[in-house]
């Protein structure tokens, strides 16, 4: 697909129209409020993994709802004192996998912790470990649209809550040091990145890439490429809901969460990309409150991004900060 989407110069300057709801704010001090009422309960078991170079921790904590949720902590071999910390979110359909696919961020001397997603897991990679206990209203395949007939009710809800009391979770273990992590993921993890960049205040980097979950009035109508599309199926069913599911989803916008970005922050987009096309992420990269902000384009790319070399600019990017 060649460029589909605005220009780039277009682009830099380019606003969402979504409309940020009046009790945002107090929608999201609730949610986590209440979460914290379950005891965060993080545990880490040793695994043998038969790699030299790291040490990994099978991990589970209480997310959203009380709910057990997995991750694994990476860390170089040996340490002894707390490092700087990444917490990475997984994209859509992926799960943790395995330990020996999470070896970039501990060899570049970090703590790694990589969170599960709730009932993903199942579509790439290697696996998923984590339930989604909650049921919810009729929806279309996939999780875009569960429990999309009320803000509280949302997949989302309990997702982004989970990515907050992740950082939670890694920052309690006595070798991560919690003044100085960092969050990432690319595309869903993007998207999940910067809504836990939104909720937590004290972090020192946001690295989304290509992020998806963002300028949700555009992305549904811009793409007919899954996961979007998602929702026009549900809407092409669900007939005359278009202006109340795009309430629900108001409340999980990127753009809103950018809103209230306090940390330098790394974004990537490409501008072939159908599947989170550039105009909703530069929508959140414009949105982001921090000034000390940067975005990497890559003007041939699909939703693969940067790739090989995103992660390089990442790694560059942290040294910088961590």
């Amino acid at each position: 697909m060649a460029l589909f989407d605005l220009p780039l110069d277009e682009l830099r300057g380019y606003r969402s129209a979504s409309t940020e709801p009046e009790d945002f704010d107090a929608f999201w001090a609730k949610t986590l409020q209440d979460s914290r009422e379950h005891d965060l309960d993080a545990r880490f078991e040793p695994v043998d993994t038969h790699l030299t170079t790291v040490d990994v921790y099978d991990v589970s904590f209480a997310g959203f709802g009380g709910h057990r949720v997995k991750g694994w902590l990476v860390l170089p071999a040996g340490a002894t004192a707390p490092l700087p910390t990444v917490v990475e979110f997984i994209g859509y359909g992926g799960g943790r996998g395995l330990p020996h696919t999470h070896l970039l961020w501990a060899s570049a001397g970090y703590a790694h912790f990589v969170m599960d997603t709730r009932g993903q897991g199942s579509a790439w990679g290697g696996g998923g470990d984590t339930s989604d206990p909650v049921g919810g209203a009729p929806a279309f395949p996939g999780f875009m649209t569960r429990g999309i007939d009320a803000p509280e009710n949302y997949y989302y809800r309990r997702v982004y809550t989970d990515g907050v009391r992740a950082v939670e979770a890694a920052r309690s273990h006595p070798l991560t040091d919690a003044s100085r992590t960092a969050v990432l993921g690319s595309s869903q993890g993007g998207g999940i990145s910067i809504a836990v960049g939104g909720l937590v205040p004290d972090l020192v980097g946001v690295a989304p890439d290509v992020p998806f979950l963002c300028d949700f009035p555009r992305s549904t109508t811009i793409t007919d490429r899954d996961p979007y599309r998602e929702i026009g199926k549900y809407l092409k069913t669900h007939r005359g809901r278009a202006a109340d599911v795009q309430r629900t989803l108001a409340y999980f916008d990127g753009v809103h969460f950018a809103a209230r970005g306090r940390a330098p922050a790394l974004f990537s987009a490409a501008l072939e990309d159908l599947t989170c096309p550039p105009s909703t992420v530069f929508a959140a990269f414009n949105a982001w409150a921090e000034d000390d902000k940067q975005i990497e384009v890559y003007e041939f790319n699909d939703h693969e991004g940067g790739g090989p070399y995103q992660e390089a600019a990442k790694l560059r990017w942290l040294a910088s900060r961590l």
